[in-house]
């Protein structure tokens, strides 16, 4: 796939000295580059479906010899760590726009000036239309370069304030979309990220048969991630540790409960739940690991489609090469054929409507959705009010 992509269409730029500016410790761990070139990259390669079960270990290194399994994506890149670890997709989100704000030199604060130098938003005459209006330029004009410099493709976020409203999330979906294609950018290279509720999960679907990618992400359980695959999203995002963590602190929650009486890990059971779901029954949707710890749990997914990694995970495992005797041995942990023995509950079976979906969802996914809501709703309030402290610019 070409990354060659048409150059966004110029807008009124903010020639004020009066910058974005946010501090430096706001920025969480999202994608955010510093490019000093649009230079070429060697990937990291995509298992391609049909990987034996183990690999040659006379690789390079660690890196090289799992990446033959899944796609490992750098959780964080930030100025020479693009370098080291070129990635191969990104996120565009209210996160990235307060880190771009907080760094004077990063290329993509043009991209955040011109949205707030935009003709576009100046006729709105209701402020929060105004604010919206520069944040879906800024959100937009950063995901079009975005998709310059890397050769997947860029998952945008979705306003977190919409998710219980289906067709709220078609509309701005839509409204995004179109801008998108005014910067020239294919629909192939993105993604509408969508937390998934009930709502953004029917929005998924509707969108889905348009055509319009989509990628679900808060899944902490079995009845979300089988439901958005029943609706054809196309990715699917899963927090490994985040469901670690709150089975260390927490109980009452069936689904945790049967996997920790079988001795397994919930983040990872989870996934390679739904990984077997999702092949064994035909779906179309590609499943992402996040919150990933540490190498062994990397290990233990091999074979997911993509792996969002930490940067001190990934350093160790290019600087360590594996010994012609390595103990541990770099099997393929998860693949379509030994989906197909894979044995699912009437429940997990079911066609999933909104009722059912209520039922299923167990405390750890009610809290852990709840809470990933309420951070990205603070960011995106963030930005709208440090965007409206900075307009409007001189001149205008």
């Amino acid at each position: 796939m070409s990354v060659s992509l048409s150059s966004p269409s110029s807008t009124f730029l903010i020639k004020s000295t009066k910058k974005c500016s946010f501090p430096a410790q706001s920025i969480s761990s999202n994608l955010l580059f510093k490019f000093q070139s649009q230079r070429s990259f060697p990937q990291i390669c995509a298992s391609t479906g049909n990987t034996s079960s183990s690999v040659n270990t006379g690789l390079n290194s660690e890196l090289d010899a799992i990446s033959g399994f899944s796609e490992i994506v750098p959780d964080t890149v930030i100025f020479d760590d693009f370098e080291r670890f070129p990635p191969t997709a990104a996120t565009v989100s209210s996160s990235l726009l307060l880190g771009i704000c907080s760094l004077p030199d990063t290329i993509f604060r043009n991209a955040v000036d011109k949205a707030l130098g935009d003709s576009d938003c100046y006729i709105q005459d209701d402020p929060s239309l105004r604010l919206s209006c520069f944040y879906n330029k800024a959100l937009i004009n950063v995901g079009a370069d975005l998709a310059k410099l890397v050769p997947g493709r860029v998952s945008t976020e979705v306003d977190a304030r919409l998710a219980y409203d289906t067709q709220g999330i078609i509309k701005k979906v839509h409204e995004l979309l179109k801008l998108y294609n005014k910067l020239e950018v294919p629909p192939e290279r993105i993604l509408f990220k969508i937390p998934s509720t009930w709502q953004g999960i029917e929005a998924s679907r509707l969108l889905e048969s348009e055509g319009i990618q989509t990628h679900m992400t808060f899944v902490y359980s079995i009845c979300q991630a089988a439901a958005a695959a029943q609706a054809g999203a196309s990715v699917i995002q899963i927090f490994v540790g985040r469901l670690r963590d709150w089975a260390r602190n927490h109980s009452g929650d069936a689904e945790i409960e049967a996997a920790l009486a079988r001795g397994e890990d919930p983040g990872l059971s989870l996934v390679t739940k739904a990984y077997n779901y999702i092949h064994k029954y035909g779906h179309k949707s590609k499943l992402m690991a996040a919150a990933v710890r540490n190498k062994q749990d990397l290990f233990s997914l091999l074979g997911v489609d993509y792996i969002i990694a930490p940067l001190k995970v990934m350093q160790s495992l290019k600087e360590s090469t594996p010994p012609p005797n390595e103990k541990y041995s770099f099997v393929r942990k998860l693949a379509p054929t030994s989906a197909l023995s894979y044995n699912f509950t009437d429940e997990e079976l079911a066609e999933w409507n909104q009722l059912k979906f209520a039922s299923a969802m167990g405390p750890a996914a009610e809290e852990l959705l709840g809470a990933g809501l309420d951070g990205y709703i603070k960011q995106t309030k963030r930005v709208e009010e440090l965007f409206g402290k900075i307009w409007p610019p001189p001149n205008v």
